[in-house]
């Protein structure tokens, strides 16, 4: 059996969407990020970053997982599912997959927090972020422009990891005028079953009106 402790974040949800896509069996431990329970001395024996996700293998010695990133590699060798076998394909996928560790979560979260969260407006800041999430955007749409994935013809966990990401682009003040792929890859992705229950887990995330009907519209609320 799988633990999961999370909560209803980006990075939450790319392990608890691998999990659903992959079928195995696993308990939540629901994390409040408000109350600063990911700070508190007992998480931080298992991340001593102090961040969700976690996963603890019971059936492994209680192997302490975290990192999203560590956690899909985890999962998917575990499984042998979403991520290929051959050197080449599978380095294609991983190559994706740091994309996403390294630029559109960073860049996409720091949006977030220059556009929704900071006490004063700093424009310079809002436009840098936005304007580097829009251009790693155009990275991922020139990539979908070759292939119905980010690595290829088949499904991968750099597609669960960036699209859990880049899914949120409007919260982050982004848009995706002229780039047809990359809403394809994000509308065809959000109708994945196993994406839909993932993304309720622990709980559905919390949007205003506007977002809610836009997400709505994706296939991602029902």
């Amino acid at each position: 059996m799988l633990e999961l402790l999370t909560a209803s974040t980006p990075n939450g949800w790319k392990a608890s969407i691998a999990l659903e896509e992959m079928s195995l069996p696993y308990s939540v431990r629901p994390i409040n990020l408000s109350a600063h329970e990911q700070k508190e001395p007992w998480f931080y024996q298992l991340n001593p970053n102090g961040r969700i996700p976690v996963i603890i293998d019971h059936d492994h010695d209680d192997l302490v997982v975290f990192e999203s990133g560590a956690i899909l590699l985890y999962l998917a060798e575990l499984t042998g599912q979403f991520l290929p076998e051959g050197r080449r394909e599978r380095y294609h996928a991983i190559e994706w997959l740091m994309f996403q560790m390294g630029g559109i979560g960073p860049m996409m979260g720091q949006a977030n927090v220059f556009f929704r969260y900071a006490p004063e407006r700093i424009d310079y800041a809002i436009e840098r972020y936005q304007r580097e999430c829009r251009r790693l955007f155009e990275v991922l749409n020139g990539q979908l422009q070759q292939s119905p994935f980010l690595a290829g013809e088949d499904y991968s966990i750099a597609d669960i990891a960036n699209w859990s990401w880049v899914h949120t682009y409007e919260w982050s003040g982004v848009n995706l005028e002229g780039l047809p792929h990359l809403q394809r890859w994000i509308d065809e992705i959000a109708l994945r079953p196993a994406v839909q229950r993932g993304r309720n887990i622990p709980h559905p995330p919390d949007f205003s009106a506007n977002e809610s009907k836009s997400l709505r519209g994706q296939g991602i609320l029902v």
